[in-house]
């Protein structure tokens, strides 16, 4: 096809931003003989100048408004294509976008509400369309690669409480539970009291009914209302998946609240999104998908735990586990895509389709961490012995940990 000059020059543009990836671009529609090869590089197809003028100015923002709009296409693996250029450092214009970005989208008592709600609150049949069973929505653990979503699901929900040593009678207060699948799974196979808070007020929702059902209404008590408000005294802090949505400038507060209610004495357990060094989330996807969201650095957090004098006891990255549960829900994803068309409308399904396959590339290219972070008070007496209870083998995640104790020892004073 041949281009003028304002197409060939943006062209060139577009192909300096995105060095060193080989990147394809064409614009307008594909002609017959086009039949790139099945080793080629998916190709980027703009709709017309104007798309390829808004790629050019912003691509951290307009490269997922284009691909929303059907304005952008990709032909090939977009998964690839994203992972590529994830791999590219993000320009100063990008950063601009997602810094201003992040100051419109307060995480305030009110604006936290807000965010939450724009996220969660879609509707609970959205997401039990390409969710597990249990509707988790976090990083799975998978035991073997051939492990299920549903399996992989169960095994991280057993992997967090034994990393957190749970026992029967303890109580556990768990900060953003989501539609309530771990809280439940505290209570019915370790035996604990849980304290579960939320203000998703459809995943809350849930979360009771399910409850209710199972019989477990008097061991988890779920409520709608913020962290901040959080009070009374805890065995152990469980947050899974809620970090990402407090915001930096909110740390220390997060952290005054787990002081309150573990004490010198009691265990936490974070579970987040991060990355290797502090940057903003993309813009686009706070834009559209998160506001307000952001995922720390790992010294970031350890800074935040650092001021109340809480033992780091254990710290891993499953990174690669995140890129395959993301990979399993995009899968799930395209199964249903015409359902989600059907309910909402193409451009909110394109929307959701690129924040899945971009969250897939970001873990495989690193871009994207998932941290398990374990600390405790200063006089903590539950402390293990050895790293033997992370990875026992059984055949019922928690089946046994009502009846045995992990072997633990009292920590040094």
């Amino acid at each position: 096809m041949q281009y003028g000059w304002l197409d060939r020059s943006l062209l060139a543009a577009i192909r300096k931003m995105a060095a060193p990836v080989p990147i394809r671009v064409e614009i307008g529609p594909r002609s017959p003989e086009s039949q790139p090869s099945r080793d080629a590089l998916p190709l980027v197809r703009l709709k017309d100048t104007r798309a390829l003028f808004a790629l050019v100015r912003n691509p951290g923002i307009n490269f997922g408004e284009l691909y929303s709009r059907r304005e952008l296409e990709v032909e090939g693996d977009l998964v690839r294509l994203l992972e590529s250029l994830y791999r590219v450092p993000q320009g100063a214009v990008a950063r601009m976008a997602s810094r201003w970005s992040g100051w419109l989208q307060s995480n305030s008592l009110r604006g936290s509400r807000k965010n939450i709600h724009h996220h969660y609150d879609i509707s609970n049949d959205f997401y039990k369309m390409w969710l597990d069973s249990q509707l988790v929505y976090t990083c799975a653990y998978f035991p073997s690669e051939n492990a299920s979503l549903e399996e992989a699901q169960r095994a991280k929900l057993d992997l967090v409480c034994r990393k957190l040593g749970l026992r029967p009678g303890e109580t556990v207060v768990e900060a953003g539970c989501g539609w309530g699948a771990l809280a439940l799974h505290m209570a019915k196979h370790y035996g604990v009291r849980v304290k579960a808070f939320n203000i998703s007020h459809e995943q809350i929702t849930f979360a009771r009914e399910r409850a209710q059902r199972e019989g477990l209404s008097s061991q988890v008590e779920f409520i709608e209302d913020d962290y901040r408000n959080i009070s009374g005294s805890f065995d152990a802090f469980m947050s899974v998946g809620m970090l990402e949505h407090v915001g930096r400038s909110h740390y220390r507060e997060f952290a005054r609240v787990i002081r309150r209610v573990i004490g010198e004495r009691g265990r936490g357990l974070l579970h987040f999104i991060g990355k290797n060094r502090a940057a903003p989330l993309s813009a686009w996807i706070r834009k559209r998908i998160f506001p307000g969201g952001y995922t720390p650095a790992l010294r970031e957090v350890m800074a935040m735990l650092e001021p109340h004098n809480f033992s780091v006891l254990d710290v891993e990255n499953l990174r690669a586990h995140y890129a395959k549960t993301c990979e399993h829900w995009l899968d799930r994803f395209e199964r249903c895509y015409d359902q989600v068309v059907d309910r909402f409308d193409t451009t909110f399904a394109r929307m959701w389709r690129l924040y899945l396959a971009g969250s897939a590339a970001a873990f495989r290219a690193g871009t994207l961490q998932l941290f398990q972070v374990v600390f405790a008070g200063r006089a903590c007496q539950s402390l293990p012995w050895n790293r033997e209870h992370l990875y026992q083998k059984s055949g019922e995640p928690g089946k046994q940990n009502i009846e045995q104790d992990v072997e633990w020892t009292p920590a040094m004073s």
